[in-house]
């Protein structure tokens, strides 16, 4: 029996866990899923997730690429970023959503390890750019 695709987890680059606790949690309001060290000084892997959007970040060399991008769905861009401004976070300052060519409304961050992450809601066809 064959099985079909889940949705893909991407891996991120992390470089301190105390910033991405606080850029990935208090700011973006994901939560733990879980994480993981082999021993006490080891690099942190752990798990995150706000509603369906699964992130893994890792400490590990070799796990992934600083600068990496990825874009994310939400139901609207414009509420997300709204809620993102009114929390004042020291290193981020969202601004206002640019409404793409391709008929999408977005918002690219970077996290504190130089990845991109790109939220973003599809306009219907009567939203104008």
């Amino acid at each position: 029996m064959t099985r079909g695709y889940d949705a893909p987890i991407p891996i991120l680059r992390s470089f301190d866990a105390e910033h991405a606790r606080a850029f990935y949690f208090d700011f973006l309001g994901f939560e733990l899923v879980f994480e993981h060290r082999f021993e006490p000084d080891m690099p942190l892997y752990m798990g995150i997730a706000r509603g369906a959007c699964v992130l893994h970040l890792s400490e590990h060399y070799g796990d992934a690429t600083p600068g990496s991008a990825v874009r994310i769905p939400v139901d609207d861009v414009h509420a997300f970023v709204a809620e993102l401004n009114a929390k004042g976070h020291g290193h981020a300052r969202p601004g206002k959503p640019r409404s793409m060519p391709w008929g999408m409304d977005e918002i690219a961050l970077t996290d504190p390890a130089g990845n991109r992450l790109i939220f973003y809601t599809e306009r219907d066809d009567e939203t104008e750019q």
